[in-house]
């Protein structure tokens, strides 16, 4: 677990690297999900190049949509794409490597990036899985300022509804968004109770960049029958270096040279860290 716990910084360096490369990206978003993406591609999810074709393989929608410069890193680790290729092309004109995700491209399931239509979609991949027989399992990752779209409501709302306990929703809780504190702009409030209202089952995940409580949290959902879970992962905006971390102004932004030589010294140090412990 240290060893991925560790790579997960070495997929910081590759999104960082992708965002210079392209001159633009959603960074601060991008390190507060990235031990979601870490927990559902190398431990949770039956998904891999291989059986893209499998009908019985587990889905994952990235929601927010923005987030795509980490959804890169690790589709290339993974084997999907190819990292030298993504950071030569990334946000480069007629590039399939936008900045949301594109189905077009091996590993996507779904376009998104207008945010509140993950949760709805996921519904529906999940409901078909129920009534085609299918064992896989839907996962989809949303951010908390996303939630402030209707739609998001409606996917809970008919999640519970039909019973899915097929399909776990991941919310990126880092209470920042572009426009400041969530709870400024549109307050969340005790988010558990009102997503347990719904009739989800809710567990909350008090350090979300930590792989060992994200685990547990989703080895748990597994075993839930009757209806769908929503982790709640309490996570820090730009995490992984204190040039970024809880800065509302990182939601999108290029770091300097200096600050990109600083935010990159920090990952090693956090990562050597690790390593040694």
């Amino acid at each position: 677990m240290n060893e991925l716990k560790a790579k997960a910084y070495d997929l910081r360096q590759d999104t960082l690297d992708i965002i210079m490369a392209g001159g633009g990206g959603h960074i601060g978003g991008d390190m507060s999900v990235m031990e979601t993406m870490v927990a559902l591609y190398y431990c949770q999810m039956n998904i891999s190049p291989e059986n893209m074709d499998d009908p019985d393989r587990d889905r994952f929608v990235m929601s927010k949509g923005h987030c795509m410069e980490t959804y890169y890193a690790v589709l290339c680790d993974r084997g999907f794409l190819d990292l030298e290729d993504v950071k030569a092309r990334f946000s480069k004109f007629g590039s399939p490597y936008i900045g949301h995700p594109n189905n077009k491209l091996p590993g996507i399931e779904m376009n998104s990036g207008s945010l509140g239509h993950g949760l709805p979609v996921s519904v529906g991949m999940a409901l078909a899985g129920k009534m085609d027989g299918r064992d896989y399992r839907v996962y989809t990752v949303m951010g908390d300022g996303e939630l402030a779209e209707g739609s998001v409501w409606e996917g809970f709302m008919s999640g519970s509804m039909y019973k899915l306990d097929n399909l776990c929703a991941v919310i990126d809780r880092n209470h920042l968004q572009i426009s400041g504190n969530t709870e400024d702009v549109m307050a969340h409030g005790d988010l558990a109770a009102r997503i347990r209202s719904f009739g989800w089952n809710v567990i909350v995940v008090k350090d979300g960049n930590d792989l060992d409580q994200l685990n547990a949290a989703f080895d748990e959902a597994k075993t839930v029958k009757g209806r769908p879970t929503c982790v709640i992962a309490e996570t820090v905006k730009g995490c992984g270096s204190a040039v970024m971390e809880n800065k509302a102004p990182w939601h999108h932004k290029v770091p300097t040279a200096e600050e990109y030589k600083q935010i990159k010294a920090d990952f090693a140090a956090r990562k050597e860290a690790l390593i040694n412990e």
